[in-house]
This record gives C-alpha cells, sequence and structure tokens, in this order.
C-alpha cells in the first residue's frame, strides 16, 4: 500500500524549486493499491506543487479521411469503422484511457481549466497562461510556455515513451510533423504539427541520468526533470542523428514516414 503521506513525502524530497511549474505523467498501478486512487495521487501532487499540467488527449475525436497529404503516417481509406465511432470534441469530453486516471481526476478538480485543442488538450491549476498559448496550429505551445518558465517534467511510474514535452523537442529540431483531423461541432477541421511516434524516447533515459532527480513511493518509482535541460538533451541527440529517437517496430507509419523524410527514395 501507498499511502498520501509517502506520496508528499516523495514529492517532496525532490526539491522542486518551490513555485515552478510541472507537467506530470501518472501510472495509478504502478504504486500499487494507494486509498482513494487517482484522487489521492493527484491530491498529494496539488500539496506540494501549485502549479500542475497534465495532457488530456482525445483521440476518439479523430477521423481517417479517404484521400490526403503524402508521407503523412497513416493509411488513407480504411477507417470507415473508426469514423462511425468518431465522437465531437467537447470541452467536458474526458480524457482518453490511455492517458490513465490521474489526468481525469485532475479535469474534473473544480479548480482545473482545459486548453480547446479537439485532439491534443491539456487541462491544469494556475497555469493558465500555458493553456492559453494552445492554438490549433500549435499544440505543443503550452509545454513552450512551461519551458521558458523554468517547469519540470514528473514521471510517476513511467518512463520516457510517454513523456510529451519530447516531442516538443522534436519540433524545434524541425522533425517531421503529421496532420490529423478532428471531428468538431464547427465541423471536420484539420490538426497541423500532430507528433509522431514516443515508442522510441526510452533511449534518451542515459543521456539525462546527470539532470534527473528521483524517489520511491511504495512501489511507484518518481522521476523529474527540469524540463530546459530534457529539451536541451533531447535536441542535442537529434542533431547527432535525427533517427535517434525512432522506434523499431517495422510497422510503424510515423517512423517510418520521418525515415523517408531523411532517406528520400530508400
Amino acid at each position: 500500500m501507498t499511502s498520501f503521506r509517502e506520496l508528499t513525502t516523495a514529492l517532496r524530497r525532490l526539491e522542486i524549486p518551490h513555485g515552478s511549474p510541472v507537467i506530470a505523467h501518472a501510472s495509478l498501478s504502478a504504486f500499487g493499491f494507494i486509498p482513494g486512487g487517482a484522487e489521492t495521487l493527484l491530491g498529494a501532487l496539488l500539496a506540494v506543487f501549485p502549479s500542475i499540467m497534465m495532457p488530456a488527449f482525445t483521440y476518439h475525436t479523430m477521423l481517417t479521411p479517404e484521400i490526403g497529404p503524402e508521407d503523412n503516417g497513416i493509411t488513407y481509406g480504411g477507417g470507415w469503422s473508426s469514423n462511425r465511432m468518431a465522437e465531437f470534441f467537447r470541452p467536458d469530453m474526458p480524457a482518453d484511457r490511455l492517458m490513465g486516471a490521474v489526468p481525469e481526476a485532475l479535469r474534473r478538480h473544480p479548480e482545473a481549466r482545459r486548453s480547446m485543442h479537439p485532439i491534443l488538450s491539456f487541462t491544469g491549476i494556475h497555469v493558465d497562461d500555458a493553456l492559453n498559448n494552445q492554438t490549433i496550429t500549435q499544440p505543443l505551445a503550452p509545454i513552450a510556455h512551461l519551458v521558458q518558465s523554468g517547469g519540470w517534467v514528473l514521471l510517476l511510474g513511467v518512463d520516457h515513451t510517454v513523456n510529451t514535452s519530447i516531442h516538443y523537442a522534436e519540433q524545434l529540431s524541425r522533425q517531421k510533423r503529421f496532420i490529423r483531423w478532428a471531428l468538431t461541432s464547427a465541423g471536420v477541421v484539420e490538426c497541423p504539427n500532430f507528433p509522431g511516434c514516443s515508442d522510441g524516447f526510452g533511449v534518451l533515459a542515459a543521456e539525462l541520468n546527470n539532470v534527473r532527480r528521483q524517489e520511491q513511493a511504495g512501489e511507484g518509482l518518481i522521476q523529474a526533470f527540469p524540463l530546459p535541460s530534457l529539451i536541451t538533451t533531447a535536441r542535442r541527440c537529434m542533431a547527432a542523428d535525427p533517427l535517434s529517437l525512432l522506434c523499431r517496430n517495422g510497422y510503424c507509419e510515423r517512423c517510418a514516414a520521418v525515415r523517408q523524410f531523411y532517406n528520400p527514395g530508400r
């Protein structure tokens, strides 16, 4: 069992500067049994960090068109069944289950606000300026604001494969972006600058050892990284090898499109 006290103690031992905004990614199950579940873990985070943000993505709004741009990391014309199940984005739409239970608990918190991107929204408390920065063409702008504010990334029982901030480093490195489409009350909306695959981001773990802070809370490991250092390290790796953060899944369409971008004709 992992208690509220254990969680807050571990979070404080990270010694993140007071007032620094954080973007958190969490797996509730990684901590074993927590009395109170996601609300307890969220409460521990809010007890230590007054300004917190999490992804609240809504993949169920996505549509696959019959045709579209080439090298877009997607197979067109085969999404008719999933398109029938697509939902209209709305501000109170639950975060996708792939996000985990904690972001949804944050979204439902009475003090939380949410940005309005129909696929890649963020939710948070006391991060209004970051949330307000997001636009349909710049979905990762909230992360950019946290970088400029000296923010931190928290990984609670998860690794870098869910670390959304690394996608912002890719954007700064001019890594190939994609286009996706979402169903909204105003119709189908084109969403540019959609990020690529994150399954290969684990290779950054060794590169970030020198800036990582970590504490154990019950069964779960909590890691913290200063956002500016994380972004700088990821960009350095991509400058040395633009393909270094790609996954090795031969069926990954987005990573294949990035490889094609850097090696046309192969």
